[in-house]
């Protein structure tokens, strides 16, 4: 996935915004909160930071392609990012990509207030 893809992607989740900052990078958000990055790659690739659950950190700190997100995951925060965008790999890497930016942006807005979530449209089952 390139920073396009990344950024239409995320632009198609419900009730998001976006902005360039922290050194030029992709800032998704969802109620004013951040729940994707797209930057901070240590090596020019395309890179992508994300929040999830608890067993998700887990699993995925130990997988190869992602690691614990700069900044967050030292800080206690379940962050992840996936910096594997081997060819050979891409379409799967894309398919998890969709799945972790979709439940990073769900653990987000279940954060939001219920008052901020109905103004949203999120949550509302």
């Amino acid at each position: 996935m390139n920073y396009d893809e990344f950024n239409k992607y995320c632009k198609s989740l419900p009730a998001t915004t976006y902005v360039v900052q922290w050194g030029g990078s992709h800032v998704w958000k969802v109620g004013g909160k951040v729940f994707a990055i797209g930057g901070w790659s240590e090596d020019k690739q395309p890179a992508f930071t994300f929040k999830t659950s608890i067993l998700d950190f887990g699993f995925l700190s130990e997988s190869e392609g992602y690691k614990p997100a700069p900044y967050f995951a030292n800080r206690g925060m379940k962050w992840i990012q996936q910096y594997d965008n081997r060819k050979d790999r891409e379409k799967e890497k894309d398919e998890e990509l969709q799945y972790y930016l979709t439940e990073s942006h769900r653990l987000v807005s279940l954060g939001l207030t219920k008052v901020k979530q109905k103004e949203l449209g999120l949550n509302q089952s």
